[in-house]
C-alpha cells in the first residue's frame, strides 16, 4: 500500500521537521538552567494517578508529567512529536504508520516498545478508557507492531479526527510488562505509576503533597530541567491565592483560587498571567440531569430548569466574569459550533408555565443536588441553582462529596442533578458525543452518559458526521445534533469555562502548547539570571 504524510503532519514537513529538531537536539538543552523545585497546586486531590483509569482533572495534571501519548498538539491543535517522531496515513485514511522514538525507557528502566503501544491501545485502553474505547471500539480494527519502533493502525472506516486522538489522558501509554494479564484496576502499580514521562512518582502524601522527582533516564538528553515538581494539597482557596503570594506556592492554575482574587493576583510584581494552553480542551460546564426517573425524565422540566437559571448572572457574579454564557453542547470555540440553535433566556415565569404543561409535581420529593468538589465558586453555584429551582416549586437538597466520592456517584448514576464541565478535545467526535450517545451510559466513570440520554436519531448522527470526509457535511451533521440536543436540553449547557494561569516571571517555558498545564514539563525550567 502506498503511504503518503498524512494531510495533517502537515501543511509544513519543514517545520515540522525544524519544531522536532528543537525538541529534541541536544543544543536545546544547552540554553536552559538546570534545577530547582518548582511547587503547584493540586486541586481537589485526585483519587488516583494512574491516568488509564482516572481521567479527572487533577489526575490529568500532575499524572501528564508521568505518563506520555505518541502525540502533543499546538494552540493550533496540529500534531506535534511525542512518544512517535513522525507518521504516516495511507491514501484511503484507513492506515495510520507510526514511527516511535528510540532509546525511550519506562521508569522502572525496561524498554518502552511498539508492543506497549499495542498493549496499551488494542487492551488496556480499548477496555478501560470511557472516551478512548468509544473510538477504539468502533473505528480500529487492529494495532500491529511491525517491528520494535513502528506500530499500525487500520481503521475498520474512515474517522475524520483520528490524529486528534492522541491527547496524553486519551491515549496513555501504559507498560505492558506491569499491566498484562493482571486486573488493570487493582494493580498494585496504580499505586506507584510508572510511565516514561520527564518525571517519576516519588511521593505521596495524602492531605498534604504529592512529590514528582526528575527522571535522570529520560529519553530526551538533557532533559528536564526542574529536579522536582511538589503538588501541594490546600483545601481553602484563601489559602492558596497567600501561599502564591508569600512564594510558597509559584504556579496557580484554573480553579487553584477563587474567581474574586484573579484581578488582585494579575497586579502583583513580577506575575504572569496567561488564559492560553487550554485550546485542546475548551472547558464547557453543564448541569447533568438524572433523566432515568422523574423529574428529569420529563423534557418539559428540563427546559423549565433552563430557563429558570440565569446563566449570564453565573457567568457575571459567581465565577466573575472569567467565561461566557454556552449556545450550545459544542464550544463556540471548536469545530461545527452553531450559535442558530434553540435558546433559554432567563424567565421565570416560562418556567413556571412549563412545570405546570409538564404535569408533574416537582416539590414532591427533594432534588439532590450532588456538590462539584472544584472549589468556592462550584460551592456558591450549588446554592445558587437551589435557590433558582426552589423558586418554580423544586425542593432541593444539596449534597456534599469530595473529588473521588463526586466521581463514584456521578459514574454509578446516583444523583438527581450534578454539574460537570466537558474537555472538547478539538472534535465533537472525541469530546461531545461521549455524553450523549445511548451505547456510552456505562456505568463506571464520571464523563459518559451520565443523564442516560437516549435519541436513536442522535446516536446515527454523531456517527455519519464522525467518519464523514468533508467539512461542509460534517458541519451539516453536527448543526442537526446541536438542534436536537438543545431542543431536548439533553443536558443542561451553562458557560465555557475561561481559565487563568498564574507564575512568576523568572518560571519559563511553563504553557506552550494547547493541552497547557498537562504538558510534561519537560522542558520548564527558572531563569535564575
Amino acid at each position: 500500500m502506498k503511504l503518503t504524510i498524512a494531510r495533517s503532519t502537515f501543511r509544513k514537513a519543514g517545520a515540522v521537521l525544524a519544531v522536532a529538531a528543537g525538541l529534541f537536539g541536544p543544543v536545546a538543552a544547552l540554553a536552559q538552567t538546570q534545577g530547582g523545585t518548582l511547587t503547584a497546586i493540586v486541586q481537589p486531590e485526585p483519587p488516583t494517578l494512574m491516568l488509564g483509569l482516572n481521567q479527572q482533572a487533577p489526575t490529568q495534571y500532575v499524572a501528564g508529567k508521568i505518563y506520555q501519548s505518541l502525540l502533543t498538539y499546538d494552540a493550533a491543535l496540529q500534531p506535534l512529536p511525542s512518544l512517535a517522531k513522525s507518521w504516516k496515513t495511507s491514501s484511503d485514511g484507513l492506515t495510520y504508520t507510526f514511527e516511535l522514538q528510540r532509546g525511550v525507557k519506562w521508569h522502572d528502566g525496561k524498554p518502552f516498545t511498539a508492543a506497549d503501544v499495542v498493549f496499551s491501545v488494542d487492551k488496556f485502553l480499548r477496555e478501560t478508557h470511557p472516551r478512548g474505547r468509544l473510538v477504539i471500539n468502533k473505528y480500529i480494527e487492529s494495532v500491529t507492531a511491525i517491528n520494535e519502533h513502528t506500530v499500525e493502525f487500520k481503521l475498520k472506516e474512515a474517522f475524520s479526527p483520528f490524529m486528534s486522538l492522541f491527547v496524553v489522558d486519551n491515549m496513555p501509554m501504559v507498560p505492558k510488562h506491569i499491566y498484562d494479564g493482571t486486573d488493570y484496576r487493582t494493580n498494585p502499580a496504580n499505586q506507584t505509576p510508572i510511565g516514561t514521562g520527564p518525571f517519576k512518582f516519588k511521593e505521596w502524601k495524602k492531605g498534604s503533597h504529592i512529590v514528582l522527582t526528575r527522571n535522570t533516564d529520560y529519553w530526551k538528553k538533557g532533559q528536564p530541567y526542574l529536579d522536582e515538581i511538589v503538588f501541594r494539597v490546600i483545601p481553602d482557596a484563601a489559602s492558596r491565592a497567600v501561599a502564591f503570594e508569600k512564594g510558597d506556592v509559584q504556579l496557580l492554575r484554573g480553579g487553584d483560587v477563587d474567581n474574586v482574587d484573579v484581578k488582585r493576583l494579575r497586579a502583583l510584581p513580577n506575575v504572569e498571567m496567561t488564559t492560553k494552553g487550554w485550546e485542546m480542551y475548551a472547558p464547557l460546564a453543564f448541569m447533568s440531569m438524572n433523566q432515568r426517573k422523574p423529574p428529569f425524565d420529563n423534557v418539559k422540566v428540563r427546559q423549565a430548569v433552563m430557563h429558570a437559571i440565569n446563566r449570564k448572572f453565573i457567568v457575571d457574579n459567581i465565577f466573575f466574569g472569567m467565561g461566557k454564557v454556552a449556545t450550545s453542547p459544542i464550544a463556540s470555540t471548536t469545530l461545527y459550533h452553531d450559535k442558530n440553535v434553540p435558546q433559554y433566556a432567563y424567565d421565570l415565569k416560562k418556567a413556571r408555565a412549563l412545570i405546570q404543561e409538564s404535569g408533574v409535581n416537582v416539590g414532591a420529593t427533594p432534588v439532590k443536588l450532588l456538590s462539584f468538589p472544584y472549589g468556592s465558586a462550584w460551592e456558591r453555584l450549588a446554592e445558587y441553582t437551589k435557590q433558582s429551582l426552589e423558586q418554580i416549586g423544586f425542593k432541593v437538597q444539596i449534597d456534599p462529596a469530595d473529588a473521588g466520592g463526586w466521581a463514584k456517584r456521578s459514574g454509578e448514576f446516583d444523583f438527581d442533578l450534578t454539574f460537570n464541565f466537558t474537555y472538547q478535545y478539538g472534535d465533537p467526535a472525541l469530546g461531545v458525543a461521549r455524553h450523549f450517545l445511548s451505547t456510552n451510559a456505562i456505568k463506571g466513570s464520571p464523563f459518559v452518559n451520565n443523564q442516560g440520554y437516549k435519541n436513536l436519531k442522535v446516536d446515527e448522527l454523531f456517527a455519519t458526521a464522525a467518519a464523514a470526509r468533508t467539512p461542509e457535511l460534517r458541519q451539516k451533521l453536527y448543526s442537526e445534533v446541536q438542534t436536537i440536543l438543545m431542543s431536548e436540553v439533553a443536558n443542561g449547557v451553562l458557560f465555557e469555562i475561561e481559565y487563568a494561569t498564574f507564575y512568576p516571571k523568572n518560571v519559563k517555558n511553563l504553557v506552550k502548547t494547547g493541552i497547557g498545564l498537562n504538558e510534561t514539563f519537560d522542558d520548564v525550567y527558572f531563569d535564575k539570571k
